[in-house]
């Protein structure tokens, strides 16, 4: 390999590439790039203002109508009380009819101290004035208003009357009333709304702009996190991003990418670990591991024996190759059978399979959980078999002991060596009941069998009662058959699934 020296143009870049990495900040804090979502808040401030604006616009204005109704309507009254002492009705019109010519106003009542209307210019309402006062909202100091649509007016404008009491020498006299219109005095609060709502619409509208690009250009390596994040999620564990930043976000990224490093690290080392003791229990040793420690606790669970008859005799007659693939393949039925009806594999012993259920998971249905999976166990027998047979082969037969009750589980052994398994009269008992059974034969106690919730879910028949070594007193027995009639097509469906899962004589 020939060293080629740079050119000039290309030691020029390199050049430049350099001053602008030495240049370049080794931290761009993430506030800066944030800095433009502030154009959000600006819209946002902008709304807040002007509502704010817009609500202390409208009630300003709100109190000078009132303020200038209350003016107008003391004035009527002031003008025509003497008038209404003196019944001088000429005076009254004259006086109303110059009001009527005042400004906004849209017309102008006199009524008598009863309640009577003397005289009127323009649009008034038309009720009583006594039912005007129900109506009313007081406003000041006995002034009231009153907010009603003009009556066969179509272009329906709105009024709203001030109207008061009269009095002279602190006697009630009579009433003024002057009507205005709302949409002549409201121009104002209208053309305030107007004005902020446009200059609010264009700074949102900029804001929008400027917070698309912005969040555009933000919100990639979010995106990235959270598509990571899904993919960690579904256990995709070599998801990796990609993108480097010098940021906050590109430290987040790094952590990330470590995270489903390590996550993948313990998924293989679980893997690997459950391969030697079962996943429930590896799980809650992983998840757990500086708690690891001996002892146990006082459980109710179910245990089941299985082993092969005549394997003694089987090893003895055939190459070690063999037996060990037998014993593989059937081991793996066990397990996927187990796994179905939430049973935990112990332990191998030999060509004996212990298989515990409700520990270390709790399951409220263990009892029959266990049944079923013996029941199935020897359905797939039956069926390998048949294959056998067709092989040439001898078939093979298991026996299977069920018994359910008090345990002690945990971790049993030495400090430096130890196991979690299941120990206790329970099951020792069942042990001793597979021991006792021949081919094909499962047993299980009296008292498991009467069992509210598990007589009447399985046929059996009544066994015979055993002495067994290291138990006082004689056990009953009864030899199980199958499952009741509404739970066998289901089961032998089951049978069929896993056999097209792990075909016959492949499973290694």
């Amino acid at each position: 390999m020939t060293y080629q020296q740079p050119t000039g143009k290309s030691l020029q870049t390199s050049r430049l590439r350099m001053y602008f990495q030495g240049i370049r900040p080794q931290y761009i804090p993430i506030a800066y790039k944030l800095a433009f979502v502030l154009i959000v808040l600006i819209s946002t401030g902008m709304v807040s203002l002007g509502l704010t604006i817009i609500t202390n616009q409208t009630r300003l204005l709100r109190n000078q109508i009132n303020s200038f109704g209350q003016a107008s309507a003391s004035m009527l009254g002031e003008s025509s009380k003497e008038l209404i002492l003196s019944d001088d009705l000429l005076g009254l019109m004259v006086v109303i009819k110059n009001f009527g010519t005042k400004g906004n106003i849209l017309g102008a009542a006199v009524y008598s101290e009863k309640g009577e209307r003397l005289t009127d210019s323009g649009i008034t309402p038309a009720q009583d004035i006594s039912l005007l006062y129900e109506k009313s909202i007081l406003i000041g100091d006995k002034t009231y208003s009153f907010e009603w649509d003009v009556v066969g007016d179509d272009t329906g404008t709105g009024a709203i009357s001030f109207f008061s009491p009269i009095f002279f020498n602190n006697v009630l006299t009579g009433h003024a009333l002057v009507t205005f219109s709302k949409e002549t005095m409201g121009q104002a609060v209208q053309d305030t709304v107007r004005t902020i709502t446009i200059s609010t619409i264009i700074m949102i509208l900029v804001s929008v702009v400027i917070a698309f690009v912005t969040g555009k250009r933000l919100s990639r390596p979010i995106n990235d996190l959270m598509d990571a994040s899904v993919a960690i999620g579904k256990g995709e564990y070599h998801h990796q991003i990609r993108e480097r930043r010098n940021d906050e976000i590109g430290f987040l990224t790094e952590a990330f990418n470590k995270m489903a490093t390590d996550l993948l690290e313990k998924e293989q080392v679980e893997n690997a670990f459950s391969r030697f003791v079962s996943s429930s229990v590896a799980k809650q040793i992983l998840s757990n591991l500086n708690h690891i420690q001996l002892g146990g606790k006082h459980v109710e669970g179910t245990v089941l024996f299985a082993d092969i008859v005549g394997f003694t005799s089987f090893s003895e007659n055939h190459p070690a190759s063999e037996v060990a693939s037998l014993l593989n393949e059937y081991f793996t039925y066990i397990s996927a059978v187990s796994s179905l009806y939430q049973g935990t594999i112990d332990k191998y012993m030999g060509d004996c399979a212990m298989v515990i259920f409700g520990i270390p998971e709790a399951d409220h249905d263990h009892k029959f959980h266990a049944l079923t999976c013996a029941v199935m166990i020897q359905k797939l027998v039956v069926r390998l078999n048949k294959v056998r047979m067709e092989q040439g082969k001898a078939s093979i037969h298991f026996r299977i002991g069920v018994n359910s009750g008090t345990m002690l589980a945990g971790n049993m052994g030495s400090v430096d060596r130890m196991q979690y398994t299941v120990v206790g009269d329970t099951v020792n008992l069942a042990s001793r009941l597979h021991t006792v059974a021949t081919k094909d034969q499962i047993v299980i106690t009296d008292l498991l069998y009467h069992e509210e919730n598990i007589r009447g879910r399985i046929v059996a028949e009544k066994y015979k009662s055993l002495k067994l070594r290291g138990i006082s007193g004689e056990v009953s027995t009864y030899l199980v058959q199958d499952l009741a009639v509404n739970f066998q097509a289901e089961i032998n469906s089951q049978v069929d699934a896993i056999l097209q899962q792990i075909p016959a004589s492949s499973a290694v």
